[in-house]
């Protein structure tokens, strides 16, 4: 049983010769990060070939449903706290002052954290 190429189009084609975007045509893939499924065949290889520089290509067991790729690509819901944020705003505004960029009225009170 053949596998599946999983297509994407990574790159556009825009200013390139008329023949490659009839290729992309002929995959199906019209917008960026759109992602196709075709079986594992030479004519299919060969258009992949011609068109190499602007996709991303993998081989697959089985074509995933749109929904299924659109999950792949939704991140979980929340967020994640990588490095809290500096808390020494009134240092730096000290350092300033003291190098005589900042003056004591022309700071703003967004800028002190």
């Amino acid at each position: 049983m053949p596998g599946w190429f999983r297509i994407t189009l990574y790159r556009s084609a825009i200013g390139l010769p008329e023949r490659t975007h009839g290729v992309l045509k002929a995959l199906g893939l019209r917008r960026r990060m759109q992602t196709v499924f075709h079986p594992v065949e030479p004519q299919f290889a060969g258009m992949i070939m011609k068109v190499k520089e602007l996709v991303l290509v993998e081989e697959v067991d089985r074509p995933k449903t749109n929904w299924e790729v659109k999950q792949e690509r939704t991140p979980e819901p929340g967020f994640y706290v990588e490095k809290p944020a500096p808390r020494d705003g009134g240092r730096v505004l000290q350092q300033l002052r003291q190098l005589g960029n900042v003056k004591a009225g022309e700071v703003d009170e967004e800028v002190r954290l």
